[in-house]
């Protein structure tokens, strides 16, 4: 008999695992084109006209579902008999086939931690690269399928679209959930990037200021879609006989009506970057020969009939409603100073581990850039050609949108993110308090290990808010702690958040808790009296679960503690008490 050595059976794992993972691919593109196909073959059936056959439906699923992926497809049965070309991808049918991809990427991925002890008892998994090219290539092979099923029906895939964007889009996913997996690690930088990148990623500063920056540019973007959302929503509500007459008017029948209402519900994401387009100033063009602006719609606009398409506004120039549009970028740019300040300076935080003004303009002009990005790129795919001729043109100009947003978000996003700072820096309290020192605040040596330090740190004071009626929550442990007396000795006047009252002042303090130091033992802290109240507080609040034990025996034990404490003030040769155990020899 032969026996398999160790390595020859950690490679056929491997190769097993590497396997699986193509396997995975398959059916994450399977998932999806079959999810589309019923719903296509749903209306199909219901549909009292259809087209073509069954065969015609399932081609033009094939097409839609390659729509989804951002290729460009071709209706070849048009009027004037010049194929027309279709570029606009509804986004909202995006998210499935990407997160599908993003799935079965992120469980074919597996740790390093994992693929080492899997290597140790002989069961060891694809490495992470292999498993983002095997799911990468099972996805593919059925994009490729159905994009060779799809030729001859009444939607067909360009060619030259399916390598970009469509394998494009399919490896991002596949990276993402390849990079999730993977605990989302943020560097290091790739060999090949210049050693100043490398250094500057391998700091941990520079990883946090990172993030502050993409968090912020993320509130921003998300400020932008939903205050393009706002304007659709409100101009549709205005123009609601027009929306309605163009629903009614293109379908007779419920199914038909049913189709146009799910295309309608997949082109609201594309609906709201047309919003914020409009906001930022650079609008959306209707044709060759129109563009819509908040100043006015110029030219001729060629519109098809669809009910989003109500909520364009009339021709000639725009009027008060349209400029208060102008009010989106406002709110983004707000939105991205306020993410940006709230890491810069966090609440109940010292002064001293606050950013500088130089960091906080920085990391908002970063956040500035990173939402022009994206702006720029969800407006490049929320638009295209429809058609030949005056239909080529639809959609907002992402080289234009992108640069606006940049900036609207760095104008307004910069002088409020120092304001915001500022604010939030303010010395808090009342008139009368602003003498006590700032004892909560490290020296700069502290301050720059902090900075250092991990954001679990920093979020332990950041997470908790300042109330506006107790400023002054946060300064009394560390005032306690600098300002905290010895034995016998008279308490810090740094530590004392009461001011001593003038003749002429007025103030007349409350009662406040006694100055003697807790631990002297002939304070009144020990007290037979203060003991039986401090008992029955803690009884009352316990809800009768305390036992009643007389505070006489508790008084008279610590009298005689003190007692043999002034005897022996050596704590080694302490008498031991009558009722306690015994001495330790």
């Amino acid at each position: 008999m032969t026996q398999r050595t160790p390595k020859v059976t950690v490679r056929r794992n491997r190769t097993l695992a590497l396997a699986s993972a193509l396997v995975k691919g398959v059916v994450a593109a399977g998932l999806g084109l079959g999810s589309l196909t019923v719903l296509v073959m749903v209306v199909w059936i219901s549909s009292p006209y259809p087209d073509s056959g069954p065969g015609g439906a399932l081609r033009a699923a094939a097409g839609v579902w390659l729509l989804a992926h951002g290729a460009g497809l071709v209706r070849p049965d048009t009027l004037s008999g010049v194929p027309a070309p279709v570029g606009m991808v509804p986004l909202l049918l995006v998210l499935g086939p990407v997160w599908l991809a993003h799935r079965a990427a992120r469980d074919a991925a597996e740790s390093q931690e994992e693929l080492t002890d899997g290597a140790r008892d002989g069961s060891a998994g694809p490495s992470r690269a292999g498993a983002f090219c095997a799911v990468t290539a099972g996805y593919l092979l059925v994009v490729v399928g159905a994009a060779a099923y799809a030729r001859g029906g009444p939607l067909y895939a360009d060619p030259d679209t399916l390598a970009f964007p469509v394998a494009l889009v399919v490896a991002g996913a596949a990276a993402a959930g390849v990079w999730t997996a993977a605990g989302r690690p943020f560097g290091p930088a790739p060999s090949w990037s210049p050693l100043a990148v490398q250094e500057a990623v391998a700091r941990t500063l520079f990883r946090r200021r990172a993030e502050a920056a993409f968090r912020s540019a993320a509130a921003g973007l998300t400020v932008l879609l939903g205050g393009g959302a706002l304007l659709v929503a409100v101009a549709l509500g205005r123009n609601a006989a027009a929306t309605q007459d163009a629903f009614l008017g293109l379908a007779g029948d419920w199914s038909g009506r049913i189709a146009v209402l799910l295309l309608a519900a997949a082109l609201v994401p594309n609906a709201a970057l047309w919003g914020a387009a409009y906001g930022l100033g650079p609008g959306f063009s209707l044709g060759t020969g129109a563009t819509a602006t908040p100043l006015g719609l110029d030219g001729t606009p060629a519109l098809p009939r669809f009910p989003l398409l109500a909520a364009v506004p009339d021709q000639g120039p725009g009027a008060l409603p349209n400029w208060a549009a102008l009010v989106v970028p406002v709110a983004a740019a707000l939105a991205v100073a306020w993410f940006a300040v709230r890491r810069a300076a966090p609440a109940d935080a010292p002064r001293a581990r606050a950013w500088s003004p130089r960091e906080t303009v920085l990391v908002t002009l970063l956040s500035a850039l990173a939402c022009g990005a994206g702006t720029a790129l969800l407006t490049a795919v929320a638009g295209g050609p429809i058609g030949s001729g005056a239909l080529s043109a639809f959609g907002p100009v992402w080289w234009l949108t992108g640069p606006a947003a940049l900036v609207w978000t760095a104008v307004i996003g910069v002088p409020a993110a120092l304001l915001m700072r500022l604010w939030r820096l303010r010395t808090p309290g009342w008139a009368w308090r602003r003498d006590v020192t700032e004892a909560d605040e490290p020296p700069p040596a502290e301050v720059d290990v902090e900075e250092e330090g991990d954001d679990e740190e920093e979020g332990d004071d950041a997470g908790r808010s300042r109330r506006w009626w107790a400023p002054w929550r946060g300064r009394r442990a560390a005032a306690g702690e600098d300002g905290d007396a010895g034995p016998g000795g008279p308490a810090s006047p740094a530590a004392s958040s009461v001011p001593s009252p003038g003749p002429a002042s007025g103030f007349e303090p409350y009662d406040f808790l006694p100055t003697d130091p807790w631990h002297e033992k002939d304070g009144p802290w020990h007290g037979k009296e203060t003991r039986e109240a401090r008992w029955a507080s803690l009884k009352q609040g316990s809800g009768g679960l305390m036992a009643d034990f007389p505070a006489e025996r508790t008084a008279d034990r610590a009298g005689r503690t003190n007692r043999a404490d002034r005897a022996d003030p050596v704590p080694d040769r302490r008498a031991a008490d009558p009722d306690g155990p015994g001495a330790t020899p």
